[in-house]
This record gives C-alpha cells, sequence and structure tokens, in this order.
C-alpha cells in the first residue's frame, strides 16, 4: 500500500486527535460528532474521519459537503471510492446476494443520481491512507486492512489477521474503519484501533453512535477514549424515509440491531444488542515503553 502522508503529519502532536468513522450520508450524526469536537475544544485539523462518507442514510450530498467544508482529516473508504469511479456497487465486501448486499442496492442507487460531479470529485481525491501523531506515537489512518480497502476487522477477528498488519508497517499502530463497531487493541505494543462509526449504531441495542479521542498525556503515554453520543436519530429517519430508502436500516437507527449479522464474527454476533459501555485504555508506545510484555492488550467497548 502506498502511504499518503498528509499535512496530518506535521500538525501538534501534543493536541488530542478525535476519531469518528462512517459517516453514512447521516447529516444529523455528522452534526453531532463534530458540534462534540467543538464542545471539547479540539481543532479541524485533529479530527479524523476514516471513510465511507456516503453509504445507508437520506442526506448523501449534504454530509459531503458538511464534511468537506469542515475542514476535517478524511481518508477514502470503499463507498467513497466507488461512487467516485461510476462504479455500480458500493464494494462493501458483503456476502454475495446476503440481506446486506441486497438492502444495499437501495441507498447505493440514490446516493449515485444525487451526488454531483464536485461531490464525486471531493470523493475520489481523497488519500487511501494519512499519518497522524499523537505525542510521541506516529499511527497509520486505513479504511479497511493494509491491502484490502473492503475488509472487516472486528474484536473478535483472530489477532493474528491485526497482528500481520502491524508488523508490516513502520509506525506505531493502526487506525481503521469499515467495521463499525468500536474497539482497541495493543499486540506487541502496537495499537489496533477502530473508532466505530457515526452513520449507525453499534448493534448494541441503543441509537447511539460512537467516537474516539486520543490524548497524549505527560508521562508519554496515550489515552484512548471510546465514546458514545446521543443525536437525533428520528431526523434522520425522516430523510431516510423522504427518500424513499429500504426501512431496514431506518428501523436500525433507532433499534441498536444491525437488519444482517452476515458479516459478523462469532464474538460480536453473540453481543448483539447488548448495551455497549465508555471505556478508556492507557496504552504506552514502544517508543516510550520501558517494559515490552509482547502480550496482548484490549479494550472492547462494553
Amino acid at each position: 500500500m502506498q502511504v499518503v502522508t498528509t499535512d496530518a503529519a506535521v500538525q501538534p502532536a501534543s493536541l488530542p486527535l478525535l476519531v469518528f468513522g462512517g459517516p453514512y450520508s447521516n447529516l444529523e450524526a455528522t452534526r453531532a460528532v463534530l458540534d462534540e469536537a467543538r464542545r471539547r475544544n479540539i481543532p479541524p485539523h485533529r479530527i479524523l474521519c476514516t471513510g465511507d462518507l456516503v453509504a445507508y442514510c437520506g442526506t448523501p450530498v449534504e454530509t459531503v459537503r458538511l464534511i468537506r467544508d469542515a475542514g476535517i482529516l478524511v481518508i477514502r473508504g470503499n463507498c467513497d471510492e466507488q461512487l467516485a469511479a461510476g462504479a455500480d456497487d458500493c464494494g462493501c465486501g458483503y456476502p454475495p446476494d446476503g440481506m446486506c448486499d441486497r438492502l444495499s442496492r437501495s441507498w447505493y442507487e440514490y446516493a449515485s443520481r444525487h451526488l454531483g460531479a464536485d461531490e464525486r470529485a471531493y470523493l475520489g481525491g481523497l488519500p487511501q491512507t494519512c499519518v497522524v501523531p499523537v505525542g510521541s506515537a506516529r499511527l497509520l489512518a486505513i479504511h479497511g486492512t493494509l491491502s484490502t480497502v473492503n475488509e472487516f476487522v472486528f474484536h473478535g477477528t483472530p489477532d493474528a489477521r491485526k497482528r500481520a498488519d502491524l508488523a508490516d508497517i513502520t509506525y506505531d499502530g493502526i487506525i481503521a474503519g469499515h467495521s463499525g463497531i468500536p474497539f482497541s487493541q495493543v499486540l506487541d505494543d502496537k495499537l489496533w484501533h477502530n473508532a466505530g462509526v457515526v452513520g449507525m449504531p453499534a448493534n448494541d441495542g441503543t441509537p447511539r453512535i460512537w467516537y474516539s479521542v486520543l490524548s497524549p498525556l505527560p508521562d508519554g503515554s496515550i489515552e484512548v477514549e471510546h465514546r458514545a453520543l446521543h443525536y437525533d436519530y428520528m431526523a434522520a429517519q425522516a430523510a431516510m424515509a423522504a427518500a424513499g430508502l429500504v426501512p431496514e436500516y431506518r428501523e436500525a437507527l433507532a433499534t441498536g440491531r444491525w437488519p444482517s449479522f452476515d458479516v459478523l464474527p462469532l464474538r460480536e454476533r453473540s453481543l448483539a444488542g447488548h448495551p455497549l459501555g465508555e471505556s478508556v485504555l492507557k496504552w504506552r508506545p514502544l517508543r516510550e515503553a520501558t517494559v515490552t510484555s509482547g502480550r496482548p492488550r484490549s479494550v472492547s467497548v462494553g
């Protein structure tokens, strides 16, 4: 994978970094997380979106414009890539002819009809990766995995899969998106971090959405917060209904349950519908560590 170094690599590493994924054409949720960043006094150049600006919900054009105008760091997701290229489907990696594959045809066709040349050009011009400093650490932001933009990686994905990508980079960890459920793991002293998404709930039976904040601490460690956020999901539902989208994803905004578990490992299937809890992980990057154990540490939200 070609790593694109953006201005993120030279921004003040002493400031916290707010991370969120999957706006998914959900304008209300995207507004809520950007408002939360302002509440926490986190400037735009310290906000990272891990891609898939456009997906399941009803306001794709407005969501793209809001993120573009916010001036935050954004990497390109598979949905963004497909729409920019004028492809026939979202390229999400769902099992062929599974429920999510069938349902996605509705929102993808709607988004493709409504996005203009300016929005497509913006999506297509987003970098595939970027390097973001947090304290002494340098983290590589990707959408799926190093080799596959639409590969799903969850807490329940075998550690060997994550270790393989972490071993292939010269950075201190990976910030990934795509998968939609927040978690963090430290494997061989490197961080694998997924903030979750804001466009859909985390399949935990609540309508909340998720973001994270990574803050450097005076002792050289980094505090990784997984935080939930409430927003006006009923307005997002109304926009989906007005767009004539299929009801399953609209209902998921309220129930907090995904319409299909096709992509989930056994661990995540067993936890479906169980409310996640906010959490904090303290991680010391290898260059700051005085002891290297090599044993995995993790925090799965909830």
